[in-house]
């Protein structure tokens, strides 16, 4: 950097963060210099320090989280190590995965003005200032708009909102992490379509996320940390992920659709496509269509045996049976007239919109939430007449924010707690946690407080302690949340275990690829309604329906009518089991 350059929004000179709960460090001496104007992509496995590296950006570490930082951050010019807290609150704006855990005020224009207020901005200009805000993310025309509750929002509303208050704040750098963990998928288009927006030559924005589909064309550069938090790769979105797609895949990051269809065909040209139109060309330029680089066509892989009744196949008995539920929270209903069964030994999923109704519905089904009126039964036997335990004893239920279930001090203990109350034996309880320990690559983590492990170890812990006590039904909301590509595959794969050995699976997701993947039948909710329920692949491939439920056609099923435009043979594909030979 010469003498008469700008001053970077970022600097990272030999960064490594080691929190005051913990001997080890956060990173492995990251460099990194951030430029106005640019968009950077910031991927890794899941643990390896990807939000760690946006709070030190951000100056959080060392200013407000307790944690030592080694190394150099200048942010806007200031070394981070001397600011203190909220001095640079005014040059960084940061959206978290969770826009509840943001939310502060009871209004819109309030929730915008707080930020403005703390920086002393003059009152006249401060209610401008939010508006103007407002407006911009689409979430206020007037003022009277403006004096609405955050609660009245859609979860992709409320990202926009914490959008807005860093925005009102004109920072030189927006940081966001995994914004849209929590969105069903057309708002987290619409998240997106909202962030192009935000593009300007004065303003940098560095972003964490797995899901690349919708936010891959805003970057401009893609960072990639390895394991240990080290830079493993820095470039272009082509030189990184289209040069070096398998090594990311052995990592264990997330790859666009396009890539991962690439790599299962064995693609060899590089770079390997990042979009449809990409892998359209790349797939026309082989000239091997008919060959084991093709797709094999639906006709050709049956899908895996449903169990919901299709085909002349008898439904097993219901592990769970709802009739004419009704939930409601004072005045306001949640849940209306629903009837519905689980069948013993299915893969059940149920998708929607932010706030649909779904976690709602499978908090009644698990006695987590009272019903106002209906009835539900475990094995044909009434749950109003069994007390918790034994309700319990079979229904495991793996909650949307994992914090919600830790009760104990330690992983060891939190695995180890539902075993002990239940009255196991020492010895099997030890074997068992051992197990899990590391089944689910927590092992190293066996003496640390759940709640200082990061998101995705969070999440793996919740689905662990719920696994563990062999449930005969098992509900999990959003199981894959904040994981890599390797751990969502390592949970899915130890779910699907317990599936095909009887256990009834009810999984709440916004990844309709995960269910096209893996689930039997599919329930769509809408307005805490029953919209539909059917067979995995007429629901996903029935485009109408979906749009009526809020909901967009699966990605992979998305490519692959682009690619049956021009070869028949794509028609149908909508799992990647289904493409090639080779491993996505």
């Amino acid at each position: 950097m010469s003498l008469g350059d700008p001053v970077p929004p970022i600097v990272l000179e030999g960064v490594a963060v080691r929190y005051d709960s913990s001997d080890a460090w956060v990173g492995e001496s990251v460099d990194l210099v951030v430029r106005e104007g640019t968009v950077t992509l910031v991927l890794g496995p899941s643990g390896c320090g990807k939000s760690t590296l946006l709070l030190a950006m951000a100056g959080l570490i060392p200013a407000s989280v307790p944690a030592h930082l080694r190394g150099r951050v200048l942010c806007c010019g200031t070394d981070t190590a001397a600011a203190s807290p909220g001095q640079l609150a005014a040059q960084v704006g940061i959206v978290f995965q969770d826009p509840d855990a943001q939310v502060v005020t009871a209004t819109l224009l309030d929730e915008v003005c707080f930020g403005l207020e703390n920086l002393l901005v003059a009152a006249d200009r401060i209610e401008d200032r939010a508006l103007a805000a407002l407006r911009r993310m689409g979430l206020a025309d007037a003022r009277e708009a403006a004096l609405r509750s955050p609660a009245e929002l859609s979860g992709g509303q409320r990202q926009r909102l914490a959008i807005a208050c860093a925005l009102a704040l004109d920072p030189r750098v927006l940081v966001l992490d995994e914004p849209t963990a929590n969105l069903d998928p057309v708002a987290a288009a619409d998240f997106y379509a909202a962030v192009a927006d935000l593009r300007a030559p004065e303003r940098a924005i560095v972003l964490v996320e797995h899901e690349l589909d919708d936010a891959l064309p805003l970057a401009d550069r893609v960072v990639v940390l390895d394991r240990e938090g080290a830079v493993a790769f820095d470039g272009t979105p082509a030189e990184v992920l289209g040069e070096h797609a398998g090594a990311l895949r052995d990592l264990g990051v997330w790859l666009p659709t396009a890539t991962r269809i690439a790599l299962r065909l064995g693609l060899t040209a590089r770079p390997l496509p990042l979009t449809g139109e990409e892998l359209r060309a790349a797939i026309s330029s082989t000239g091997r269509a008919g060959t084991s680089g093709t797709a094999r066509a639906a006709s050709g892989t049956p899908c895996p045996e449903r169990r919901d009744g299709a085909g002349g196949t008898e439904a097993p008995d219901p592990a769970i049976e709802l009739s004419r539920v009704s939930v409601a929270v004072g005045a306001r209903t949640l849940l209306s007239d629903i009837d519905l069964a689980v069948h013993t030994g299915e893969f059940l999923a149920v998708a929607g919109v932010n706030g649909a109704g779904k976690s709602t519905l499978t908090l009644a089904m698990a006695g987590l939430l009272p019903i106002a009126s209906g009835s539900v039964e475990l094995a044909g036997k009434p749950m109003a007449t069994m007390n918790a335990r034994q309700v319990g004893d079979r229904v495991g239920y793996v909650f949307q924010n994992p914090e919600h279930q830790f009760v104990c001090h330690s992983v060891r203990d939190e695995l180890a707690y539902g075993l002990r109350v239940r009255g196991l034996r020492e010895d099997r309880i030890r074997a068992a946690v051992d197990e899990a320990l590391e089944r689910f690559g927590l092992a190293s983590y066996a003496g640390l407080n759940p709640f200082l492990l990061s998101h995705g170890e969070k999440r793996r812990l919740s689905v662990a302690t719920a696994l563990i006590t062999e449930p005969q039904v098992l509900i999990l909301d959003e199981p894959t949340f904040g994981q890599d590509r390797a751990r969502a595959d390592q949970i899915l794969a130890v779910v699907s275990e317990l599936n095909h050995a009887g256990i009834a699976i009810v999984m709440v997701t916004h990844d309709l690829q995960l269910i096209a993947e893996h689930a039997d039948r599919v329930v769509l909710m809408a307005d805490g309604r029953v919209l539909h329920a059917g067979e995995t692949r007429r629901v996903l491939g029935d485009e109408a329906l979906l749009g009526s439920a809020g909901l967009r056609t699966p990605p992979v099923l998305r490519l692959t009518r682009l690619l049956a435009a021009e070869r028949p043979e794509w028609a149908g594909v909508d799992r990647l089991d289904q493409i090639g030979g080779v491993r996505p």
